[in-house]
């Protein structure tokens, strides 16, 4: 408890209070910019913080990976551009949120969501950070495919109002995947001899030409149609009944989402996705999600925060990086002369709890700039589409290329802008395709590392308890409406 107090009192320190202020301000731009991710950033800014000193330096980074998350929520809602990959769940019903002029009240949620999904996870991240640690090192190979295959019987369930659509969607995603070199035998699939195809297809190319270049398609579908004027409701922030509305999706949300962040290499986009489904499984009002449901704004907003504590939870604990900006982070903490581990809750807590008070004041800061600026944010949505949309394009393509300089990934972009564009026209959704691509490569990788562990036994399962687990909530999920279905058709 001393530590945890002497970790607030340093947030006292003018000093620290303006590097989280800077952190958190530039997080939410950076967010918000299509190809420019919170990870991209945290590393062109870690050399500026090595005079920093430890708590400086660690809180600067820690504000812009708490605020970057939220960030990307604001073109991803405005424009169906996510900024951030995290953020792409957000755009399944911000968007249409948007569209029907309540572009407010989807900005205003997801602050309220994300503020609340980030500072749960920072709180279990200071209460339970040891035994959460134990939980994550217990996780395998033969886990995560189990957890993947979780996540990927969901398919069927996300996305539009055809199981069958969604599968294919699905499919094609998973497909996807396993373009690029097999890190087991060598072999390079799909590649077609595109250098930029031997790491697999880039995921934020990927989300530009689904999200934003298919909606500028749609758009430019529509020019010989009246544009309807989008109305003043659409700066109106959302209601107390809205929050208590969503208070299920966002609790149940956050859980998942420090669940996941806790887990090695899973990271936020993958919690937003997992979120996106569970919320609408447990929803009241599941025709609504795909059409501008609140709540699938709420869900994958508080998940992909809430990711964030979690995965510092490897982190600090274990010195393993729960994902790519905590990996960079880690690499401030080492450029310090930190070194992360578990001694760390012994030797050094008060540098602990300092980024631990850091990390809250970022989510209490973005919940303010978010309500604060989600009226001028929401103005957006009413700049003429002639006006608007050409300025997407050029973020979409400088998006695409900016993280490797690939000239092919734009292409890609555009690529998927037209596949993007035919799926709504024939009734497809892009989420099942997302989730099979986020997961795909998963399922490969850690199915061929248990057979491997097992000497291609596939019996090697029955003896993991966790995975076995995972099977059967699997197993649940795909059998339980069928099962109920056959009970009631007996009573």
């Amino acid at each position: 408890m001393e530590a945890f107090i002497g970790g607030m009192a340093l947030l006292l320190d003018p000093k620290i209070l303006l590097v989280v202020f800077a952190g958190t301000l530039i997080g939410i731009v950076v967010g918000a910019l299509p190809g420019i991710s919170g990870s991209t950033t945290t590393a062109l800014l870690l050399p500026f913080t090595i005079t920093m000193g430890p708590v400086p330096a660690i809180a600067f980074l820690g504000a812009i990976y708490c605020a970057a998350n939220f960030g990307g929520s604001i073109t991803a809602i405005l424009v169906n551009s996510p900024g951030d990959p995290s953020a792409s769940a957000t755009a399944f019903d911000g968007y249409p949120m948007a569209q029907r002029g309540e572009a407010g009240r989807a900005l205003g949620m997801s602050a309220v969501a994300s503020a609340i999904g980030g500072i749960f996870s920072v709180v279990v991240l200071i209460v339970a950070a040891p035994l959460l640690a134990r939980v994550a090192y217990s996780f395998g190979p033969p886990e995560y495919f189990a957890l993947a295959i979780f996540g990927l019987s969901m398919v069927a369930l996300t996305g539009g109002d055809s199981a069958v659509k969604n599968l294919i969607a699905g499919a094609f995603g998973v497909l996807l995947a396993t373009v690029g070199q097999d890190l087991t035998t060598g072999v390079e699939r799909y590649t077609f001899g595109i250098y930029s195809f031997t790491d697999g297809i880039e995921f934020i190319p990927v989300l530009i030409g689904l999200f934003a270049l298919t909606e500028l398609l749609e758009q430019a579908s529509q020019l010989d149609r009246k544009a309807a004027i989008a109305r003043l409701g659409a700066v109106r922030l959302p209601s107390w009944q809205d929050i208590r509305d969503c208070s299920k999706a966002i609790w149940l949300s956050s859980g998942i989402g420090t669940f996941i962040g806790i887990l090695p290499a899973l990271g936020a986009t993958t919690a937003a996705m997992i979120a996106y489904v569970e919320t609408k499984r447990w929803s009241k009002n599941k025709a609504e999600f795909g059409k501008g449901a609140i709540e699938g704004v709420a869900g994958p907003e508080a998940a992909n925060n809430a990711a964030v504590g979690g995965a510092m939870v490897p982190t600090l604990a274990l010195g393993i990086p729960g994902s790519t900006t905590t990996a960079i982070i880690l690499a401030g903490l080492i450029v310090q002369g930190v070194r992360p581990g578990p001694h760390l809750f012994n030797e050094q807590p008060l540098l602990l709890y300092a980024v631990f008070s850091s990390m809250l004041l970022a989510n209490l800061l973005y919940l303010v700039l978010g309500l604060g600026f989600a009226k001028v944010f929401a103005r957006i949505s009413m700049i003429p589409a002639p006006l608007l949309w050409p300025a997407v394009f050029v973020l979409s393509v400088i998006g695409a290329y900016a993280p490797n300089q690939a000239i092919a990934e734009v292409w890609v972009a555009i690529a998927f802008g037209f596949i993007g564009f035919f799926m709504r026209r024939y009734g497809f959704s892009p989420a099942p395709l997302v989730i099979g691509l986020v997961l795909g490569k998963m399922v490969e990788e850690t199915l061929k590392q248990s057979l491997l562990i097992f000497d291609l036994n596939w019996s090697g399962f029955l003896g993991r308890p966790i995975a076995l687990t995972l099977f059967g909530l699997t197993a649940l999920f795909l059998l339980g409406p069928f099962l109920l279905q056959k009970l009631r058709s007996r009573s």
